[in-house]
């Protein structure tokens, strides 16, 4: 009787068993087939990367028009210049995808920039810029940039690629310079705990600014050059770009400051100060020869329901970051051996 009540719980557990290992099997198999599915609607349809989010117009109207209907393409710069969510790949992808698809008649006339962001490493800040030049260039379409909240370094660097820059009453714009994270020296430390320490390496300067030994005078000297050479680059720029910026001035009194709006549009920063966004979408349709409202104001954002909520938190904190993020050991760690145009209160 013991022996036929344990052999049928062994076959109900046997059974038990399968049963759970031929639905995991059926899960796997259901997973590779949307796999190879998404892998081959990926290949035929190049834009699958992103999907399109309409945005409300001038007049404050969200209406999805027909495939035909010219669209305005919205790039948010939100945030620190470098990070995942922020990079002249991320920017680079939008833009190409722009012109595939739905998008590849030639619909999208004209780009808006929505800015807030501290600034970020230099050679994001400078691959953005390229892009949206280029992008602006090759195929004829007015760009303008709109800041709400903080321009600041690589944020006004990437500006200069916008024929026109506005501004809400309260933004904050400026800050040309450059920065490297802080080299340390631990000697005195580790004299006082008895610790020594020896570092091979081979090739001259190789071990400049070892912060294990004593630095010998003029090391740092290439480094110091290297902030130069970024920062003559920033300042032609914004001198080429910003006509009413006098070189003199941007360099012996303006300096890495940041200015409100209305004196940020004295300075010749900005074109437009205390304006709506409603009034920079307006004046980019005119600017794009687009008539009664006929046209779709559309953001490009990565697909998946988790990318939006980590953007969607990412944005409600990111006024919180970009005013806090000025304390040196967070940006050491963050963009360690980066140069940086970023604003650094």
């Amino acid at each position: 009787m013991q022996g036929s009540v344990a052999s049928t719980a062994f076959r109900a557990f046997l059974r038990a068993f399968f049963a759970i290992l031929g639905v995991g099997c059926g899960v796997l198999a259901m997973v590779a087939l949307i796999g190879a599915i998404s892998s081959e609607d990926k290949g035929a349809r190049l834009t699958s990367q992103l999907t399109e989010e309409i945005l409300p117009n001038s007049k404050e109207v969200r209406e999805a028009l027909g495939k035909e209907a010219p669209v305005l393409l919205q790039i948010d710069l939100n945030g620190i210049i470098g990070t995942e969510e922020l990079n002249g790949e991320k920017i680079r992808q939008i833009l190409v995808e722009s012109r595939e698809g739905d998008y590849q008649s030639d619909r999208v006339k004209g780009l808006l920039l929505y800015i807030n962001t501290p600034g970020g490493t230099v050679t994001d800040a400078n691959a953005i810029f390229q892009a949206i030049l280029d992008y602006k260039m090759q195929y004829h379409v007015p760009v303008y940039a709109y800041v709400d909240g903080l321009c600041a370094s690589g944020g006004v660097y990437v500006s200069l690629a916008a024929d026109k820059i506005y501004a809400s009453s309260v933004s904050l714009v400026g800050s040309v310079g450059v920065i490297a994270p802080s080299f340390l020296n631990f000697t005195k430390l580790l004299d006082k705990i008895g610790v020594e320490a020896l570092t091979l390496s081979a090739g001259e300067g190789k071990d400049a600014l070892n912060p294990l030994r004593v630095w010998k005078p003029g090391e740092e000297d290439t480094y110091k050059a290297i902030l130069d050479f970024y920062y003559r680059q920033f300042v032609d720029l914004v001198v080429a770009h910003r006509p009413q910026i006098s070189q003199e001035a941007l360099v012996s009194r303006y300096g890495a400051r940041v200015f409100p709006a209305p004196l940020a549009k004295e300075y010749g920063y900005i074109d437009e100060a205390g304006v709506r966004l409603q009034q920079a979408v307006e004046d980019l349709a005119r600017a794009a020869k687009i008539e009664d409202e006929q046209y779709q104001l559309i953001r490009l954002a990565d697909k998946g329901w988790w990318k939006s909520l980590f953007r969607s938190i990412q944005n409600g904190t990111s006024n919180h970051m970009v005013h806090t993020f000025s304390l040196s050991p967070i940006y050491d760690t963050l963009f360690l051996g980066e140069y940086l145009y970023l604003y650094t209160p």
